[in-house]
């Protein structure tokens, strides 16, 4: 039968769209997410990508059965930033069949293309700041938070298709409580740091977590800015972004560098709620609720999201004096293991501290590219 690719846009198509990875993935490394939150995700009324950008959903039926998904979208703060036409696609799940990867991207390329995009790129669901890339090192290791987990037979569908390397994102494995281990050269610039520029590492707290974003969209625009991919953080982003990061929040791993007042630099290391919701099997009832209440308990792991500093004060050392302050957080909490993550493969300064921190990289996922020639006028 041949495949047909229709939106999902009804109730009915949505729980399709978030069901097909829990059939597609069943007894793998994959971490089922909390189907209610995939709702809320989805939905462009709910959403804060949705204020700066745009999105089909659309699924993939042989004979009435679903058989792969794919969303097309388009970011509209991101091409402001880069003065691109580009068009993203995410949410990649497909049987293992050459003919269901064709029919999606042909269905995703087409909705760019009818809105004048002139490449795309991903996947990304929605933004390269959600689950990107598609694994193509670490199939045996269970994923983090916010990590996509794939089948070998993805790499090969998604090249067989004729998309090529954009980029990609790397995730360190490290024991951050292995001091002996590390690099001498970096406590003596934690330690030349504090003494000779005077910075110092404040905790953020659930209280202050919103306020401080705001230091963080600071730090985050600047240092990232010409990082590939980049997004600047507006104020909706980071509303929602304190939700999300309010069920993660792990005392001390929140930190905010200060130099005479200015915020230079910020870590945000999370609570690996993913071994909760192994547990929770995606749903809330009917014990779900209850292992997510006791996550402080089950998780074990973390992960580093995020730690830059401003582009002018990355000559103080700050950046040692962060990984620094995570060891001393080892040494004081069952939370002595994670993952750092993602890091663009070209990012040289992040991938050789995370080397002299003893890491090693244990994870590899792709983000893919085409060029859409012929693009039509974007549609009003």
């Amino acid at each position: 039968m041949p495949i047909q690719v229709q939106p999902a846009r009804s109730f009915r198509q949505v729980g399709e769209f978030i069901d097909l990875p829990f059939r597609l993935h069943a007894g793998t490394p994959w971490v089922p997410p909390l189907r209610l939150e995939r709702r809320v995700f989805l939905n462009r009324r709910l959403n804060a990508y949705f204020s700066h950008g745009e999105a089909e959903y659309f699924l993939a039926r042989r004979d009435g059965r679903v058989v792969g998904r794919i969303s097309a979208q388009i970011d509209f703060a991101y091409n402001e930033f880069h003065k691109s036409r580009t068009g993203m696609f995410g949410f990649l799940e497909l049987e293992d069949d050459p003919e269901v990867l064709g029919a999606l991207l042909e269905a995703a390329e087409a909705w760019l293309r009818g809105r004048g995009c002139t490449e795309m790129i991903g996947p990304m669901d929605l933004s390269l700041n959600d689950e990107s890339g598609v694994l193509i090192e670490g199939f045996e290791l269970e994923p983090l938070v916010r990590q996509p987990w794939h089948p070998p037979y993805y790499q090969q569908r998604c090249e067989e298709a004729g998309l090529t390397k954009a980029m990609d994102l790397l995730s360190w494995d490290l024991s951050i409580d292995d001091r002996e281990h590390l690099l001498p050269v970096i406590p003596k610039l934690a330690k030349r740091c504090e003494e000779k520029y005077g910075v110092r590492v404040r905790k953020m707290t659930r209280r202050s977590l919103r306020k401080d974003l705001d230091h963080f969209a600071d730090v985050y625009n600047s240092a990232w800015s010409q990082n590939w991919g980049f997004v600047p953080y507006s104020k909706k982003d980071l509303d929602a972004y304190a939700l999300d990061l309010q069920l993660v929040f792990s005392p001390g791993w929140f930190m905010v560098a200060e130099r005479e007042g200015e915020a230079i630099a910020v870590a945000i290391t999370v609570l690996d709620v993913n071994q909760v919701l192994r547990k929770m099997k995606g749903r809330l009832l009917p014990l779900g609720w209850w292992h997510f209440l006791r996550r402080n308990k089950t998780s074990d792991r973390l992960r580093v999201g995020f730690l830059g500093v401003k582009p002018e004060h990355q000559s103080t050392g700050v950046a040692a004096l962060l990984y620094i302050e995570h060891f001393n957080n080892a040494e004081r909490s069952p939370l002595k293991h994670g993952e750092a993550g993602f890091i663009l493969e070209v990012n040289r300064d992040m991938n050789s501290g995370l080397e002299a921190m003893n890491g090693r990289i244990v994870k590899r996922y792709r983000v893919y590219g085409r060029q859409l020639v012929d693009a039509a006028p974007a549609a009003e």
